[in-house]
């Protein structure tokens, strides 16, 4: 197994406990740190394993971080769905 799956399976671990422990912002601070993280780490196991190998890790980190992903697919939809700002 190579560096870049180690370190992508270790960023599960970490998420996994990260969720588990109490927090006052809904674990959003963690979140952040965590996508901060990831993106790195994903382009390591694109580049070391290959895509398919980084599209299982981006289905992983997703199913982790399912609620920031959710609030970016609301954002998007709002804005490509309001058009132009200033139009009306």
């Amino acid at each position: 197994m190579s560096g870049a799956l180690i370190a992508a399976f270790l960023w599960l671990i970490a998420a996994n406990i990260a969720a588990v422990i109490p927090s006052n912002d809904n674990h959003w601070r963690r979140a952040y740190g965590l996508i901060a993280m990831g993106l790195p780490i994903l382009v390591w196991v694109a580049v070391a394993e290959g895509w398919v190998a980084a599209a299982l890790c981006l289905a992983a980190g997703s199913s982790v971080l399912r609620w920031p992903l959710r609030y970016l697919w609301r954002w998007m939809r709002r804005m490509i769905g309001s058009g132009p700002r200033g139009a009306g």
